[in-house]
């Protein structure tokens, strides 16, 4: 009997976009807020919402790679997934954000912890 092994990558790829997508809209949010309430805006949270949506490229990138079973791709992938983790809860903990960012961060800590988890539990296959 043979066991077949359901890739979570896909899915890890879908928790990536999300990021992704919070991040991009997290900096079209700041550029909008910029002109209408601009005290709802902080150098901090620039900063901030620049990083996340760098980040969330680079991740993308590695989870592409991943899926396409590159060589180290899955490992990159699991150490940037547990940085960014921490990351996200040490800017939760230490920065201060405006309050709607918080939320945007908490978001982002609980795609990033659910893409962990999944990637961390993917068998690595990359060798033929």
């Amino acid at each position: 009997m043979t066991t077949t092994v359901v890739s979570r990558l896909p899915l890890v790829r879908r928790l990536v976009l999300v990021y992704l997508a919070l991040g991009l809209a997290t900096v079209a949010a700041l550029v909008v807020l910029s002109f209408v309430a601009p005290d709802h805006v902080t150098p901090e949270a620039w900063v901030r919402g620049v990083i996340v949506a760098g980040t969330a490229f680079l991740t993308l990138r590695f989870a592409q790679g991943a899926l396409r079973r590159e060589a180290r791709a899955l490992l990159r992938l699991r150490i940037v997934l547990a940085v960014l983790c921490v990351a996200v809860l040490a800017v939760l903990a230490f920065l201060p954000l405006p309050g709607w960012m918080v939320v945007e961060q908490a978001a982002c800590a609980v795609v990033l912890l659910a893409a962990a988890v999944l990637a961390f539990r993917e068998p690595d296959r990359s060798e033929p």
